[in-house]
């Protein structure tokens, strides 16, 4: 799971990132915390160093205060996704499932392209119907002929994600002047099993646990011209691959503009808007988000573009910024060759 830069910083600052970040990763979080809230002490705004140190009070067995952390930052950085994926796992730790699930779709509402809070919202709604389930055995043991089989398939739902993905570990991006990924220590929590068969994972963190199978530690206004029209490249080669750089480069030039018309236009009539928002809401969303901003910076690099016939997919890190606030991130697209213009039709981040 990918974990984003809370906020740039200087090489200094990046250094003691990756320190803290390498000492979770060696499951060393009391040495972690220590270094964190030494680094705080000079800068105790840093938000970066205090999202290492909810990881590290998570891991150290201190959900209290990591709960305490998560949540300042949510109210200081209310557009970052990730310490509400956090705050969600530490809730579903403690069967808090309410909190857990609200949790998650104020991340989904704040990224809509956040795949891991999309994921580890139906381990939470999963492991509330393994409740409700169990709760009706109990009420009339009459339903289980009804019952038992849904457990049962929710109980193999999770063995086979515990066996698959539990404590699969996280990566988040160091700050620095050139944006470089590092790796931060993260458990997957596992579902804790009803009453009844049917064990249920719950959320995973930017860099906390997520829920996996039993109490198991787990972790606008500028309008411009829309984008001129990209010939239509051949089914695949060089030309195929040219066309769908220019367009992904276009649809970043475009937002770094704020140049709603050339950025809207960049995405497909089929384009889907992640998080049940119909597409004139999301549109009326990016603007109000893109619009708002006094000045947006959007570089992107590692950039791969894959072409097959009239579909392609770009995967690029992107390093955004606006106004006071650096984000980097991993991120996909897929496009598709419509009327000789490649157009997104999938956006999604993390990965």
């Amino acid at each position: 799971m990918a974990l984003t830069t809370l906020l740039g910083a200087g090489v200094a600052q990046a250094d003691d990132y990756a320190e803290i970040t390498q000492l979770l990763k060696t499951g060393k979080p009391a040495e972690a915390l220590a270094k964190a809230e030494q680094r705080l002490a000079a800068a105790p705004r840093d938000p970066q160093l205090r999202f290492l140190r909810g990881v590290a009070q998570a891991d150290a067995g201190k959900p209290a205060e990591a709960i305490a952390t998560f949540t300042k930052l949510t109210e200081e950085y209310p557009e970052l996704p990730e310490p509400y994926n956090n705050l969600a796992v530490l809730y579903a730790n403690q069967n808090q499932l309410d909190k857990a699930r609200t949790a998650l779709e104020m991340a989904i509402r704040t990224n809509p392209s956040y795949a891991t809070a999309h994921e580890n919202l139906g381990d939470i709604y999963a492991k509330l119907a393994s409740q409700a389930y169990n709760k009706a055995l109990q009420l009339d043991a009459a339903n289980a002929n009804s019952v038992k089989p849904k457990l049962a398939l929710i109980r193999e739902l999770f063995s086979a994600d515990a066996a698959g993905k539990a404590g699969r570990p996280a990566s988040a991006a160091a700050a620095s002047p050139a944006p470089a990924p590092a790796v931060v220590a993260t458990q997957r929590p596992a579902p804790a099993a009803a009453p009844a068969p049917a064990p249920v994972a719950a959320a995973a963190p930017a860099s906390v646990p997520a829920p996996a199978a039993a109490p198991a530690k787990a972790p606008a206004p500028a309008v411009a011209a829309a984008p001129a029209p990209t010939p239509a490249p051949a089914a695949s080669g060089d030309a195929a691959i040219e066309a769908v750089t220019s367009a992904v480069q276009a649809w970043a030039a475009a937002w770094a503009a704020k140049d709603m018309t050339a950025y809207l236009g960049a995405y497909d009539k089929s384009f889907d808007p992640p998080g049940r928002q119909t597409r004139a809401a999301w549109e009326k969303e990016r603007e109000a988000r893109i619009v708002g901003k006094s000045k947006i910076s959007v570089q992107l690099s590692d950039l791969s573009v894959s072409v097959s016939g009239d579909k392609a997919t770009a995967r690029f890190r992107q390093a955004y910024s606006a106004d006071a606030l650096n984000v980097a991130s991993r991120k996909t697209l897929e496009l598709v060759n419509s009327n000789g213009r490649w157009t997104i039709v999938r956006e999604s981040t993390g990965g």
